[in-house]
C-alpha cells in the first residue's frame, strides 16, 4: 500500500465524519450522543474537515510528504486518546470506541505503507 492511498482513505473518513453534523445534526447526535456545546462540535468538525481535505488532496495528487504522513498519524493518535479516555470514563458514548478502532487502523496503515510513494521536498 502506498502512502497516497492511506492519505486518501483517512482524508475521506475525516472529511465525511466532519461534514456529517453540518448535513444532519439530528442523526449525528442520535449516533454519538447528546452534546452540551454544539458550537464546540462544529469547531472540531471544521478542523476535521480541513485536515481531512488536506490529506485527501495530498493523496489524490500523490504529493504526500513526511509532514503530511505525520499529520495523519498524530491526528489519528490524538483522536484515539480522546475517544478511549472519555468513553471509558463515561463522558461520551461508547460508540466513540469504534472511531478509536478506526483511527488505530489508520495509524497501522500509515506504518505499513512506510515510505512507499512518499515525496521528499528539497529546500
Amino acid at each position: 500500500m502506498k502512502v497516497s492511498t492511506v492519505a486518501i482513505l483517512q482524508g475521506l473518513y475525516w472529511f465525511i465524519t466532519g461534514v456529517w453534523p453540518f448535513i444532519h445534526l439530528g442523526s449525528f447526535l442520535a449516533v454519538t450522543g447528546p452534546k452540551q456545546d454544539i458550537w464546540l462540535l462544529y469547531t472540531v468538525a471544521v478542523l476535521i474537515i480541513v485536515i481531512g481535505g488536506i490529506l485527501l488532496a495530498a493523496g489524490v495528487s500523490r504529493r504526500v510528504t513526511p509532514e503530511i504522513k505525520w499529520l495523519g498519524i498524530a491526528g489519528a493518535a490524538g483522536l484515539t486518546g480522546i475517544d478511549v479516555y472519555y468513553a471509558l470514563n463515561d463522558v461520551i458514548w461508547d460508540v466513540y470506541l469504534l472511531d478509536a478502532a478506526g483511527e488505530i487502523i489508520i495509524i497501522l496503515l500509515w506504518l505499513w505503507a512506510g515510505r512507499k510513494g512518499m515525496i521528499h521536498q528539497q529546500v
